[in-house]
């Protein structure tokens, strides 16, 4: 029996792990796809700029728009790299869940068990008689 609490024990512990590893991961995706939202914002506002003052500026412009569609776009990738990422964590979660339930309901079980088993049987309060056809 304390085995088997012990063993609860580190199934809960090793939830407790993929949970802050799941957090963790989702929050790193929050990020990333908030970074991609605000460079894509800011290549579309430099973007739609018109009133350069020279072909110089336009020119300028327009490579720095590039530069910031390149960094969206890697950052696209990265937020799709962490979105499976988030997806593996959380598949580690509901295991490590699921094997923390188990042996949970196992000491259960082992305890009703050990206290079935400590109980005094129920004796009739008289001999049965008769054929059993009555």
């Amino acid at each position: 029996m304390l085995r088997l609490r012990r063993l609860e024990r580190i199934r809960a512990i090793a939830r407790q792990s993929a949970a802050i590893e799941a957090a963790h991961a989702e929050s790193t995706l929050s990020k990333l796809r908030d970074l991609a939202d605000r460079t894509r914002q800011m290549a579309n506002d430099y973007g739609s700029r018109r009133e350069m003052a020279d072909g110089a500026a336009l020119h300028q412009v327009g490579r720095f728009v590039s530069g910031l569609q390149a960094i969206s776009r890697s950052t696209d990738g990265d937020a799709l790299r962490a979105r499976s990422i988030a997806d593996a964590k959380q598949q580690l979660l509901a295991e490590a869940e699921r094997r923390r339930a188990a042996i949970e309901e196992r000491a259960a079980l082992q305890e009703r068990t050990i206290a079935k088993g400590g109980e005094t049987p129920v004796l009739g309060g008289r001999k049965a008689t008769g054929t059993g056809l009555e």
